[in-house]
Order: C-alpha cells, then sequence, then structure tokens
C-alpha cells in the first residue's frame, strides 16, 4: 500500500488572513487570555480566559457589551468594503468563500485564534450531512500538526457527534481545553427523535443539549443555506436550541447573509486564479432528428398540480427542427405537442413526484412503457453513444495532462458522476459483484486509447491485464450491511449509516489518491457527493448524468476547483498547471450562460452592472491606517458621478459609452476620485468582464521556437539572468526600535472606553416592531480605577515576534505607556498592529541576496522540457520569443507582447515562466518579461520587465511593491556580466524603451 502524502499548509495566504480576522476583530475589547493550560482553571482564571464555570461545566463568556460588538461589526465591514450593518439584532455572522479557497481551512484556524486572543474554547461544527462531517473530521487530523506548530502545542480535543457515544458530550460540557464537536444538522433537528434531546445515563442523567447549551458554544455552520431549511426551518431551530454565543456562517453561497463580514465570491476567486481555470468539453448531437427523443429534465409540484418538463425535438417553419424543452401533463400526446408525426403513439402517462430522488414519468411508446428519471433519455443515436463518446473524451483528455503534469510530479484524477448504481456496478444472483455498462465501456475505451502511439509513452512496460486496468478505477456509493453499493440518499437512519461506511471509506483515502505509487485514477460517483468530497487533483470532470435539469453546474464543478498539489504535499499555482475540464452534455455556450445564471442566482453576482457599492474596497493611502478603503459612502457618490456622465444607466448596467471611454483612456473623474484613476478603471473593465470559461477543443501546445532558443543573442540574455539567489535579512535593531517609536508617538490618541445612550420610539404596526432614535445622551466614559492590567510585554511579544527587552524599549521611547493605563486592550491591539507593520518594512529595507554559485542556476533546456498549453485565443503569435506564441493573461500583456515582436530594437524576448521564480520572505516571486534590445550603435541592453497598470506605489498592493523591491535586488546581485540585465517596471513598452525606434 502506497504511503500517505502530507499535505504542506501555507499559513500565510493573504485572502484567508482576511478571513480570519475579519471574524476575530469582531471580539475586540473581549478581555485577552492565554489559550493553553494543564490544570484545571480556578474561577478567576476561567474569567480571563474567556471561560465561565457553570454547574454543568465551562462554558465560553462574553463580556462585550452589544454596542460594542455592533461597533466592531462595522469597523469590520468598512475595512472590507461592505455595507454597514443595521442595528445587531443576534450575533450572527456571515463568511462568504468560493469552493476551493480553503473555507475548512479558514474557520478552523479561525476557532484557535479566537482562542489565542480571546480564550474561547467551546466550538461546534454543524455540517448539512455525513460527506462533510467525514471531510471536517479529515481535515482537522491533517492539519493538527500545522495548528499546533502554530499555536505552541495547544492541547485540543475534537471528536465526530455519535448517539451511541454521548459521554464525549460530557467531556466537551467539562473540559477546560479546546474542544470542538462535529455534528451534523439531522442529528439535531428532530426533538422528537434525536437522543441529543433525551436524558442518558452516559451524560449523568442530563440531556446532552443541555449541556451543549451550557458551553455557550461558537458555532460554526458550514453550508448554512442546507443547513437551516430557511429562517424558521428545523436546522436554523436546532441552531438556535443550543444556546450559542455566536454564530458564523461560512459557504460559498449564503442565502441569508445576516451580519456579512467578509466576501470572496466566484469572481474574485477566478480572476485572482485562487482556483483552477474551467474549460468545457461539450458532447452534443446534431441534426439528430430521425427518431422520436424524449429527455426528462426536471418534474415540478406547484399547487397540487405535478407537471414535467421534457426535451423533444419540435417542427419549426420552413420544415425545420429544433430541440425543445416542454411543459406536459399526464395524458398529453407527443405527435401533437410537437407537430410531427414521427411522435405517433407517443404519450405521456403518469408522473411521480414522491421527494427528491423519488421522480419519475412513464412515457408510453408504440414498443412498450418506459420510466424515466430525471436526466434519463429515451430514442434517438444519444442515449446509446453519447455515454461511450463521453467516457472516451474523459480518458483522452485525462491521459493528455497525466503525459503533461505526471513528470512534475502531479497526480491526475477524473471523477465521472452518474445517476444510479446498477449503471457502474450489479450483483448476480448470489450476491457476486458485476461490472454494469459503464465499467464495461470505460476498460474498453481505456485499452484502445493506450495503443494509441500518442499515449505509447505512458503505457511502456505498463500491465493492461483485465486485473491491472480494473486497479485504475472504482466506485464511491453507500454501502449497505452486506457490502453491497447502494443509492445514495439520507432520508432515514439505515441509509444514514450506509452512507456513513462509504463516506469514512473515501475520507481516508483522500491523500492516498494523490500518490502516483496508487493505480486508482478515475473515479465513478454519484451525485449526491455533489458536497463533502473534493481532491485537489481532479482535473476532469464526466457528468454522465444530466445536470442541464437542475442547478447543478456549480456543485459539479465545485469537487474539482481545487489548485492542485504535487508529491511533497505542494500546492501548485496559475492557470497553466490548473485547469478543470469538464465533460458536458451541453454545448460550450450553454454551459457557460447557464452557469452564470446559476452564479447570478446562487450568489447575487450581477454581471455588467456595477452596484453602488462596487468601489467600496478600493484601497486609499492613509497614513494613520493602513487598512483604510474608500467606504460605502464615496463609493456611491462616485457610482452618481458615473450615472451623470452617461456611462452607467440607472440600474447599474454599462453602457457603450463607458466602454469606449476604456478603451481609450478618456473616462472623466471628479477631481476627488482622481489619485484612484488606475484602481477604478480596473474595477470597471472587471464588471465587463464575463469569467471565462474555455473551450477544450482550442487548448494547444506552446512549442518552443529553436530559433530563438538556440540563438547567441538569447543565451547571452540568459545568462544575465538564470542564476539562482538566496537572501538575508538584516534588522537594524535600533532603527527597528526607532521607527516602531516614532509610529506609536503620531498614532491618534486612544480613547477610554465610553457608554453612549440612545432612546428609541417603538411602533407596532402590520410590518412588525420598529424602532427609531429621537434622542441621543452625552457619551461619558467608563473609568474602572480597580482594573486588572494585563501582561503587556508578554502579549506584545507573543503578537509581534520581537523580545520582551526590544517590546519595553518601543514603548519606552514612545511615550504612550499612559494609554495602556486608559485602554489595555484597545493599547495593546493597536501597538501590535504599528510594531508589525514597521516591522514588515524593515523585512524588505534590510533584504540583502547572494548569488548561490555557478552551479545553481534555472537550465535554459527546461523551456523545452517543461510543456506549456494555452487557448488559442489568448495567445499572441511569436517570431522574436523563445515559444511560437505568447501566453497573456491580460489585455497589457497582449499588447505589450505585439508591440515587443514590432519593435525594431527588441532581439529576443521571453514570457517568463511560472517555473522561474525568485525567493522572497513574502513567498516566491515570478517576474513577467526578459528582454534584449539593440540600439542603432550595436550596444546591446538587457532588461527584466514587471508590467504593471500603473507605475504609482500607491496603487499596488503592499505585497506587490514588496516583490518588486526584493526582485530589483535579486537581480542587482547577479552582477556576473557586463553589462547585467536591468530590472523595471514598465506600464508599456516605452518605459521600458524610451528613445527607440518603434
Amino acid at each position: 500500500m502506497p504511503p500517505l502524502l502530507q499535505f504542506r499548509f501555507e499559513p500565510d495566504l493573504d485572502y484567508q488572513q482576511a478571513a480570519i480576522a475579519a471574524v476575530c476583530d469582531l471580539f475586540r475589547g473581549q478581555e485577552f487570555g492565554r489559550s493553553e493550560f494543564a490544570l484545571p482553571p480556578s474561577p478567576e482564571e476561567t474569567g480571563r480566559l474567556g471561560l465561565a464555570e457553570n454547574e454543568r461545566g465551562l462554558g465560553n463568556r462574553l463580556n462585550l457589551s452589544p454596542d460594542s460588538l455592533l461597533a466592531n461589526l462595522r469597523e469590520v465591514q468598512r475595512r472590507h468594503g461592505l455595507r454597514p450593518a443595521d442595528p445587531l439584532e443576534s450575533p450572527d455572522f456571515t463568511v462568504e468563500m468560493e469552493t476551493g479557497t480553503g473555507k475548512t481551512y479558514v474557520y478552523l484556524r479561525t476557532i484557535f485564534e479566537l482562542n489565542r486572543q480571546y480564550g474561547f474554547a467551546k466550538f461546534a461544527i454543524v455540517v448539512p450531512s455525513i460527506a462533510i462531517k467525514e471531510g471536517v473530521n479529515k481535515s482537522i487530523e491533517m492539519m493538527a500538526g500545522h495548528f499546533r506548530g502554530l499555536y505552541a502545542g495547544v492541547p485540543f480535543e475534537h471528536f465526530l457527534y455519535d448517539s451511541a457515544q454521548l459521554g464525549q458530550v460530557r467531556n466537551f460540557a467539562a473540559s477546560p481545553h479546546l474542544q470542538i464537536m462535529i455534528v451534523t444538522v439531522g442529528a439535531i433537528n428532530k426533538r422528537e427523535l434525536n437522543s441529543i434531546y433525551q436524558a442518558n445515563e452516559k451524560t449523568g442523567g442530563e440531556k446532552p443539549i443541555d449541556l451543549v447549551r451550557a458551553t455557550h458554544p461558537i458555532l460554526i455552520v458550514d453550508e448554512p443555506q442546507s443547513v437551516e431549511g430557511g429562517l424558521t426551518g428545523q436546522g436554523r431551530a436546532a441552531l438556535q436550541a443550543m444556546n450559542p454565543l455566536a454564530t458564523l456562517r461560512y459557504s460559498a453561497t449564503p442565502v441569508n447573509e445576516y451580519h456579512m463580514v467578509y466576501r470572496l465570491n466566484a469572481v474574485d476567486a477566478y480572476q485572482r486564479q485562487l482556483v483552477k481555470q474551467i474549460e468545457v468539453a461539450a458532447a452534443t448531437t446534431l441534426d439528430d432528428y430521425n427518431q422520436p427523443y424524449v429527455r426528462l429534465l426536471a418534474i415540478r409540484r406547484r399547487r397540487n398540480a405535478i407537471t414535467a418538463q421534457v426535451e423533444v425535438d419540435v417542427a419549426a417553419t420552413a420544415g425545420q427542427v429544433h430541440r425543445r424543452a416542454l411543459t406536459v401533463q399526464d395524458g398529453d400526446d407527443l405527435e401533437r405537442k410537437t407537430g410531427r408525426p414521427l411522435y405517433a403513439d407517443c404519450r405521456i402517462g403518469e408522473i411521480q413526484a414522491a421527494g427528491r430522488g423519488r421522480e419519475y414519468l412513464l412515457l408510453r411508446t408504440p414498443g412498450g412503457e418506459q420510466w424515466l428519471t430525471p436526466g434519463q433519455a429515451w430514442g434517438a443515436a444519444d442515449s446509446q453513444a453519447l455515454p461511450r463518446l463521453m467516457l472516451r473524451e474523459a480518458i483522452r483528455q485525462h491521459l493528455d495532462k497525466q503525459r503533461r503534469l505526471q513528470p512534475q510530479g502531479i497526480k491526475v484524477l477524473t471523477l465521472f458522476f452518474i445517476d444510479a448504481v446498477a449503471k457502474y456496478r450489479t450483483y448476480d444472483a448470489d450476491g457476486n459483484p458485476m461490472p454494469g455498462e459503464y465499467a464495461r465501456i470505460f476498460e474498453e475505451e481505456y485499452r484502445q486509447l493506450a495503443i494509441n502511439p500518442d499515449y505509447r509513452q505512458l503505457f511502456e512496460g505498463g500491465d493492461l491485464t483485465a486485473a491491472a486496468v480494473e486497479q485504475i478505477h472504482n466506485g464511491y456509493f453507500s454501502l449497505d450491511r452486506r457490502g453491497r453499493w447502494s443509492e445514495t440518499a439520507e432520508n432515514n437512519q439505515e441509509n444514514r449509516d450506509n452512507a456513513e461506511r462509504a463516506y469514512h471509506l473515501i475520507m481516508r483515502e483522500k491523500e492516498r489518491l494523490l500518490s502516483l505509487d496508487e493505480p486508482l485514477q478515475f473515479i465513478f460517483s454519484h451525485s449526491a457527493l455533489r458536497e463533502g468530497w473534493d481532491n485537489p487533483n481532479i482535473f476532469q470532470i464526466c457528468a454522465l448524468r444530466d445536470i442541464a435539469s437542475e442547478p447543478a453546474r456549480r456543485q459539479a464543478i465545485g469537487r474539482g476547483l481545487r489548485l492542485c498539489v504535487n508529491q511533497q504535499g505542494e500546492r501548485q499555482q496559475g492557470f497553466e498547471l490548473n485547469t478543470l475540464t469538464v465533460i458536458a452534455r451541453e454545448s460550450y455556450e450553454e454551459f457557460a450562460e447557464n452557469l452564470q445564471r446559476e452564479m447570478e442566482q446562487e450568489t447575487g453576482i450581477q454581471f455588467g452592472v456595477v452596484s453602488r457599492d462596487y468601489f467600496a474596497g478600493l484601497p486609499v493611502k492613509d497614513d494613520l491606517d493602513p487598512k483604510a478603503v474608500l467606504g460605502v459612502e464615496l463609493s456611491e457618490i462616485l457610482w452618481h458621478h458615473l450615472n451623470i456622465q452617461g456611462y452607467l444607466d440607472a440600474n447599474g448596467r454599462i453602457e457603450d459609452t463607458l466602454r469606449a471611454a476604456l478603451a481609450d483612456d478618456s473616462l472623466k473623474l471628479s477631481s476627488e476620485f482622481e489619485p484612484l484613476r488606475a484602481a477604478i478603471l480596473a474595477r470597471l473593465r472587471q464588471a465587463d468582464r464575463r469569467i471565462e470559461i474555455k473551450k477544450a477543443e482550442e487548448r494547444r501546445p506552446v512549442r518552443p521556437n529553436p530559433r530563438v532558443l538556440d540563438s547567441p543573442e538569447f543565451r547571452a540574455l540568459w545568462a544575465r539572468i538564470q542564476d539562482k539567489t538566496t537572501y538575508q535579512v538584516q534588522f537594524d535593531g535600533a532603527d527597528l526600535i526607532e521607527s516602531c517609536a516614532a509610529a506609536l508617538r503620531e498614532a491618534p490618541p486612544l480613547s477610554p472606553a465610553r457608554l453612549q445612550w440612545q432612546t428609541a420610539r417603538l411602533d407596532v404596526g402590520p410590518a412588525g416592531v420598529t424602532g427609531q432614535i429621537y434622542e441621543e445622551g452625552a457619551i461619558p466614559t467608563l473609568r474602572d480605577d480597580n482594573l486588572e492590567l494585563p501582561d503587556l510585554l508578554a502579549q506584545l511579544q507573543d503578537l509581534t515576534g520581537l523580545t520582551r527587552r526590544a517590546v519595553c524599549n518601543i514603548l519606552a521611547a514612545s511615550g504612550r505607556l499612559d494609554d495602556f493605563r486608559t485602554n489595555p486592550q484597545r493599547f495593546i491591539q493597536g501597538a501590535a498592529e504599528i510594531i508589525n507593520r514597521c516591522k514588515g518594512r524593515e523585512l524588505v529595507d534590510g533584504i540583502k541576496y547572494q548569488r548561490l554559485g555557478a552551479e545553481h542556476y534555472y537550465a535554459q533546456e527546461l523551456f523545452r522540457r517543461e510543456e506549456l498549453v494555452a487557448y488559442l485565443k489568448n495567445t499572441v503569435p511569436a517570431a522574436k520569443s523563445v515559444y511560437d506564441r505568447v501566453i497573456y493573461d491580460s489585455d497589457r500583456e497582449r499588447d505589450f507582447a505585439e508591440r515587443l515582436e514590432r519593435n525594431r530594437a527588441v532581439k529576443v524576448y521571453a514570457k517568463l515562466p511560472g517555473w522561474f521564480r525568485v525567493p522572497t520572505p513574502l513567498g516566491s516571486y515570478n517576474p513577467d518579461w526578459a528582454v534584449l534590445v539593440e540600439q542603432e550603435d550595436g550596444e546591446r541592453l538587457y532588461f527584466v520587465a514587471e508590467t504593471k497598470g500603473s507605475l504609482n506605489p500607491d496603487a499596488l498592493r503592499p505585497t506587490e511593491t514588496a516583490k518588486i523591491a526584493c526582485g530589483k535586488a535579486h537581480f542587482a546581485a547577479l552582477q556576473v556580466h557586463n553589462p547585467p540585465a536591468v530590472y523595471k517596471v514598465v506600464s508599456d513598452l516605452d518605459d521600458l524603451l524610451p528613445g527607440t525606434p518603434a
């Protein structure tokens, strides 16, 4: 059995850190407490630790007033450009994160961070299904070592709630250590059935729910739209019954947003390449109207009437035939409905709608009767031939990627969604397993492709016997008590038990699947695995069941959106490696259109529409606040300006006048927004760009250009940039202390705790109970002379990583220690932010690079060895580049490449591939271009160019600015040849080559 691959988790991804901080900052002002202790705490200790003792155990304790919590919420929302909250009715908060961006990691790390910062120790993770429960449990097991390393080995316990092991709930309530309980909503949402509401001897005669309630747990709700069942559903009531201190909802598609504190939606994730690129290989039939065809799309029940939506071939004008969706009911004559005699004696029989998974349509035909389930078809060629074609295409796509990615240590996996277990596995009269239709077709097509000359290198010396081929594919379905696969459903206890057996197996094998030593590569699964199971190395998803009949495209592709990992467990970035191919029944255009419609319906995204708060999150320069953003109010002012200028209509839709202004850079802005021109232009261009889904058939290999690659000119250019470096960060302790102390001195005055009086009149009317403030009193300060001051030096040492002596010197030189007595917690948090900001600047300012030596370099041969693939529409034909086409990611890069080709002074150049990386303290950095220029006098100049939309450092993110500084220092250290390569940041070719002939 191959060893388990060990995932390596990245602790400093900026978007994940932002999501964690957004939740933690809600509790600013809560008493600070250490997060671990060996002995049970005294009552005094529990108070300092964010815990409170009660008759049933230890529970979380919140010291913040509702007003303080609301103020924190509004500050978090302002920071992220979200509309400020109305008065806080309950501590319910939402984090929106697109599938595949590490949502589970974020909320698990948030648990540890809340424990470290505030001492909260009781957490319950509520999930909608057994699949997700197993996935969360597996994630905690995989991340346990990672979290212990980050949080000083903090003791913690986690467990899956099991009605047969209720003693765990007793420990959950009594233990002083960090506790994490994972429970499905199905185990808590029925008072009359669920054991959690019944007294039990294993819990000392207590009802388990009472023990949970006593802890005031912080609830983490994973996929709340599936957990809650609506605002008044059973899931919502079950959550409230747990008496939570706060409820944190994490979802890619939040239905009820409550109080949004962080948002990373599908568009943001895709544009930032945090998930895989999506492409579609479409399997559709053309002009196949020569025999009757009926596909059941959906069954609907409305007002006690049951109808079905079917896809049939309908007669149109001039003898044309079009495939259309029609609504039908019992007894409908399809010859009359379609206008085609071909459907003679075809009628709709009974339509059944007994619940999800139990929907059927009886089709009466001349040859008998056919029962169809949603997605199934009768008649026409595609219902018989299409599965084979789709299986063949999925295998071909798999082998293409395997040929390219396996040499880089990346295992390729393919996932098939099917509609019935019997299509993959059947059983004979004695209960022996037999291959189903799809399994037989798969093995036939796999063997056929294995002897294809294009893939011969993958199978040299390989074993294609029946036993060997069986090992490369398998199915994951529910397991009944006899060990047979069964249809997946969680509608009763027996089926939930069946599902648990299967999901436990699936989650346990998640890492093993990634090993190149594990033969399993192709996975057949039921549609019910749309939640809870995914794998970073799923590169193909083949929907052998119909996904046109329900909003399932996002669910289907969500199983493979995560960025892939190599054999070292390291996540690989960039679309050039990460492409998810969907093999679908519908055309590319239909898939793209329907996926966009689903995204609009599920996420509220409006493509091509600029909302009034669209610019709220734009960063603005503020010396006192490095996290300052434009905010909702100024965003609305900017929106009105664009509307008055005729760039946007009354609904925010983009007009052609705006497109023209963006094209020729003539956008009119008022003076107050002119400093943000570059950022505003970038946001407007994003609003007018749809998420791009590529055609698989347009993907082509990008080949090296030997004439350029082997030329003396390129060899000379490469020799100047090929060497690798290492770096050291040199801190000047005195300078760091002085800069931190100066920043603390210049910080705004710190206000003490305050109390605000507000009086509101209530009105009880048809719309409910409303209130309006009519009087506000003075805002007195709250002073507590008996306030116990925390250990200032220890906490700042923990938050900043500096020595106790350094922290002491900074505070002494700042002259701000009186503020610590005024408001200890706000002072600690503010001082930590200022010190860390100054430390970050010193990190880059003090960096020095050193060339490693002659044996450490990027070999020029890598251009031949590392194959690139691209889509024709995203490439520029090239004669001077090391590749025959230049792959571009933006219009700016396309324009730059085209000008490089046209400019007579440019002799050779390269768009530097992803494997060319400069190490930095902030992660690896991949520069854009290497260019050789020959001037008219024959002198040669060598450049490394970074293309940016603006040369103003204030328009760049701090991380970008820092990496650019590191890039400049790296290339400055490569002084082996004369002249050396010069590193420059440019917005177009003129910035790189002033005065050169165009």
